[in-house]
């Protein structure tokens, strides 16, 4: 997603069209002098521990400044990538004006599903209790992510703490109003079962899934389709017609349940994409319907 970089840097040119009339100095560096002065970065804050493995995050945050939060979840097949990997994809959402709050989770060589969704809603909850250290609004707290990433942010946004998720009751308790405001999916997985077996199988779900006892339950139980429900926060997605590694039909399935249910959804078709693999004009589009969406459910203001 690395076009997402051309894509900004046009959002940019405009945002910083005056100060560069005035300063004489290119858009791209008083963007660069935006980021030094309203933000901070706290690198490799450990959320978790489990199976021997430390689950960090890094938190870009606006000092004194109360933001809305948007979590990002790098993809990779759940067997790959690092939340480095995704550092730059965080910049759009700053450009927003968003804290971002960039996760790393245990990948199947450490612990098989579904440890990822364990940890990323881990994650979840380290946002809302680290609010107030941070300026984070927990009412306009986003998840986002591409693939993997994406169907992680779909199941950590579409759960609720009676789910079986979470670690105790005393964690459900202890943070009233855990919500999360919206979901942005980039081409990410809604059904696992259909990856294991038959014309859609894909090695990195078989891989994800291992040896766990009763393979097909518990990839339905990390399906985000099995959770869809009427108070499931809005989601958009975005998914090209042409994607090989996660079947087009998913985000259209997808649709049709959160339409079912009654959910607030936007599908992002991009003709002939394939993976992510998606022009300039299509990032500019997609960035730009993602502003709306987000200003529509009071996420961002107007203007």
């Amino acid at each position: 997603m690395h076009r997402i970089l051309i894509a900004l840097a046009g959002v940019l040119a405009i945002a910083f069209s005056i100060a560069h009339a005035q300063s004489g100095i290119s858009p791209e560096l008083e963007a660069a002098i935006h980021y030094e002065f309203d933000y901070r970065v706290v690198p490799n804050i450990v959320y978790s521990t489990a199976s021997n493995y430390q689950c960090k995050l890094d938190a870009y945050v606006r000092p004194g400044q109360m933001s809305p939060v948007a979590i990002v979840i790098h993809g990779g097949g759940w067997v790959a990538g690092t939340k480095e990997d995704r550092t730059l994809e965080c910049l759009p959402f700053m450009a927003m004006g968003f804290s971002v709050v960039n996760v790393e989770y245990r990948l199947a060589r450490v612990a098989f599903a579904p440890a990822a969704v364990e940890d990323c809603r881990l994650a979840l909850e380290w946002v809302f209790r680290n609010a107030a250290t941070y300026h984070f609004d927990t009412s306009r707290v986003i998840v986002t992510g591409g693939s993997a990433g994406g169907h992680l942010a779909l199941m950590t946004g579409l759960l609720e703490p009676g789910d079986g998720f979470d670690a105790s009751k005393e964690w459900e308790e202890s943070i009233p109003g855990l919500h999360v405001a919206a979901i942005i999916n980039w081409f990410g997985i809604t059904d696992v079962n259909e990856l294991l077996a038959g014309p859609n199988r894909q090695d990195y779900a078989v891989s994800w899934l291992g040896t766990v006892p009763d393979r097909e339950g518990v990839a339905k139980q990390v399906s985000p389709l099995t959770y869809v429900r009427k108070t499931s926060p809005p989601v958009l997605t975005i998914h090209g017609d042409h994607d090989q590694l996660v079947p087009y039909q998913q985000a259209v399935r997808l649709k049709h349940a959160l339409d079912a249910a009654g959910v607030e959804n936007t599908l992002i078709t991009i003709p002939g994409g394939n993976h992510g693999g998606f022009s300039h004009a299509d990032y500019v589009r997609c960035f730009a319907a993602i502003k709306d969406f987000l200003q529509k459910h009071g996420i961002l203001p107007q203007g």
